[in-house]
């Protein structure tokens, strides 16, 4: 069963019948393509550039050049929103709230209690694309609702001492080339989870707001060598901890494959780190 935190931390997932099904569609998808049966194509994301397939973490933001070809390419995996989707799916619903389309997220907005959400500075940029395409056409009007924990491992709307704030939390309509483009902080690592960043992806912008017809909903990981340097600077001291328990082969979502998944990143500590990910849907 998918956790974010430790069971006696936090109920992390949407039980096992959701959990199962998922597990079952990627194990499948994978047993096909060994048996030649799915062709799967690498997508690279806007720079050219591509976490390979079974590569270390550590070795994953140097990445390679992928062909996209017309075949039909594997779209992103399908994840558990968690518990904490703020979608409207469990509970609390911020999509509806005026204010939420925004590409900086780092601040909270209406009438929450206007909390900064500190932290290393991040670039998160998603390439929405056709997967039947081959990953060759971008998904203009498409939308991406995104959303992860603070530097503390905490969720805004749910967690202790952030359930008035809404930062790190935001939505964004996909411009001509696919991409959207939102301003935040690197997340910290929390217990039982590898560090990460949720999304959803909609059909359009007005869907996204309506928190309907959503289409995915998948998983963003971060190199194992950006998470331990981002993590030795100040006020990341617990996720130093929790990280050294961790890897991206035992993590409840990852564990069964992560190259579709694992963003590219450039930058440092001082200036800011870019992550970006080809999405296909």
């Amino acid at each position: 069963m998918h956790r974010d935190h430790d069971d006696e931390v936090h109920e992390h997932d949407r039980g096992l019948s959701y959990d199962l099904p998922v597990l079952a569609r990627r194990r499948m998808i994978r047993l096909l393509a060994g048996a030649g049966l799915v062709p799967l194509v690498g997508c690279t994301s806007e720079d050219g550039t591509t976490s390979a397939s079974g590569s270390s973490p550590s070795s994953a933001s140097s990445s390679s050049a992928a062909d996209s070809s017309g075949a039909e390419c594997a779209t992103i995996p399908d994840e558990t929103a968690g518990p904490f989707p703020g979608d409207g799916s469990n509970g609390v619903n911020v999509l509806k709230e005026s204010g939420v389309v925004r590409s900086d997220i780092t601040k909270s907005f209406g009438d929450s209690a206007g909390g900064t959400a500190d932290g290393v500075p991040l670039t998160v940029t998603l390439t929405v694309v056709d997967a039947a395409s081959g990953c060759g056409t971008p998904k203009k009007g498409a939308a991406v609702y995104l959303w992860h924990c603070d530097r503390e491992g905490g969720y805004s709307l749910y967690s202790e001492g952030v359930t008035d704030e809404n930062y790190l939390r935001g939505v964004q309509e996909a411009d001509d080339r696919g991409r959207v483009t939102f301003k935040s902080i690197f997340p910290g690592c929390y217990e039982g989870r590898w560090p990460h960043i949720h999304f959803e992806v909609y059909g359009s912008l007005a869907d996204a707001t309506a928190a309907t017809s959503l289409t995915n909903t998948s998983q963003l990981a971060f190199p194992k060598d950006v998470c331990d340097t981002v993590y030795a600077s100040d006020g990341y001291s617990r996720s130093v901890s929790n990280l050294s328990r961790l890897s991206l082969e035992t993590d409840g979502i990852f564990r069964d494959g992560y190259d579709q998944q694992m963003a590219a990143m450039k930058g440092s500590v001082a200036d800011g780190y870019t992550a970006t990910l080809t999405v296909p849907v």
